[in-house]
């Protein structure tokens, strides 16, 4: 997977495409490496800790209360009753609505210290006084998502301690399990009905897709995303969704590896005269507001794909908000395409 790391990637391929990679160096590693398995102590026990995905505890003489996190995850824990301070990431949109990506969050309530790739202000972080960053990571070298590289060292300099949150090669129950941890140790109360219920449901929704996914296995489904100039088909391999919505016997579309090189191993690109390359009887766009929307797309070759002309395109959740409440809805929404689908491939 470390060749992913060294692909050179546009902003525009990067943002648009299925899978995502962290771009930049590894932070610095805060606190003890030494971990004890479990991951964190109880937010109610003064001293706070907890183990990433880097293998890194991370420790604080008192439970975060000023908090800077990806807007996903603040999204995320915001679900779980944990309210952040500030928030980098696609948080608000061109017409100065809540970005897809903010999900529950009531943007109006953090500082947004950068909206687009790139930005970080610094300067507002520091404001902010902040005692815990939090991201998800698109790679195995502990790369938070969304932290400029070139500020990496100053960011630091501010001095609260970082964690991150794997979204990388794993399925979608594993950072889920890891995201809840996380905002249990921060006073989140993961035992009410709420919490309870939201969990049932994604459980509920797995079931239901497996099921769909073995009464029609002929149905193939593909994952894409649209720029101006390229289609992207993304692979199964790397992405949280895609991986388990394959452990569910989805029969997703899957671009070989020599395509998917130049895509640092999560997508294929092709030119819109190629966007039929592969047969596919529904497919999931990219919602995220880097991508261009099905409603958008004028290109002939896209409205001639079978799936189009059936109705049978659906959003895909690129960057999942990971709490199972936002969760669910994704697995329910494949199964219900499914259930309905026709075979026009």
């Amino acid at each position: 997977m470390s060749n992913a790391r060294a692909t050179v990637l546009t902003r525009r391929g990067l943002l648009a495409a299925g899978g995502a990679l962290g771009l930049g160096a590894a932070l610095a590693a805060c606190g003890d490496g030494d971990a004890k398995n479990g991951g964190t102590t109880a937010a109610t026990s003064g001293a706070w800790s907890f183990k990433d995905d880097r293998g890194q505890t991370v420790k604080a003489d008192k439970v975060p209360s000023n908090i800077v996190a990806f807007v996903g995850v603040a999204a995320a824990l915001y679900d779980y009753g944990i309210q952040v301070k500030g928030v980098f990431g696609p948080t608000i949109t061109k017409g100065g609505k809540p970005d897809v990506q903010a999900g529950d969050l009531p943007v109006d309530k953090v500082t947004v210290i950068g909206n687009d790739y790139g930005q970080f202000s610094i300067e507002k972080y520091a404001a902010l006084g902040p005692d815990l960053l939090v991201s998800t990571m698109f790679d195995d070298a502990g790369t938070l998502w969304y932290v400029p590289q070139e500020s990496v060292k100053k960011i630091l300099q501010v001095g609260a301690p970082t964690v991150g949150i794997s979204v990388y090669d794993r399925q979608l129950p594993e950072p889920l399990q890891r995201m809840q941890a996380l905002a249990e140790s921060l006073g989140a109360d993961v035992t009410t009905d709420k919490v309870k219920q939201a969990k049932k449901r994604f459980e509920d929704a797995a079931a239901r897709l497996r099921a769909a996914a073995k009464a029609k296995p002929d149905i193939k489904v593909m994952a894409a995303s649209a720029s101006q100039d390229l289609f992207y088909v993304s692979g199964s391999n790397l992405s949280i969704d895609l991986e388990y919505f394959k452990a569910l016997g989805v029969n997703l579309v899957e671009p070989p590896e020599s395509a998917k090189k130049q895509g640092g191993g999560w997508y294929e690109s092709l030119s819109w005269e190629n966007a039929d390359k592969y047969p596919a009887d529904i497919i999931m766009m990219d919602d995220r507001s880097s991508a261009i929307q099905p409603a958008d797309i004028t290109q002939a070759t896209w409205k001639n794909l079978p799936a189009v002309k059936a109705g049978q395109v659906i959003p895909r959740t690129t960057e999942p908000i990971l709490s199972y409440d936002k969760c669910a809805p994704l697995l329910e929404n494949l199964a219900k395409a499914i259930e309905t689908a026709k075979k026009v491939s």
